[in-house]
């Protein structure tokens, strides 16, 4: 099963690989850690919409893509191949 992931950073400049549970432009759900230890995490986008931000356990998570580039994402996803007719 491929997960999607994306990277985030924390508030001390860390990057973490994050699984994704869902997405749209309003949100971000994203699952920190692995097996018994891991947290859920919702990311809203920011007052200026140039970034997503949430926090888990008191420590401030950040996706650094706009608004916008995530809708670009979604839309990219959402292309269904093309569907070649049969002769």
């Amino acid at each position: 099963m491929d997960s999607d992931t994306i990277t985030v950073t924390t508030e001390t400049g860390k990057t973490l690989q994050v699984v994704v549970l869902s997405r749209n432009a309003e949100a971000i759900w994203v699952v920190v850690g692995e097996g018994l230890h891991n947290v859920k995490c919702k990311l809203v986008p920011t007052r200026n919409g140039m970034a997503y931000a949430g926090s888990v356990m008191g420590r401030e998570l950040i996706y650094p893509r706009s608004v916008r580039q995530v809708q670009a994402d979604l839309a990219r996803q959402r292309q269904e191949p093309p569907r070649f007719r049969p002769r």
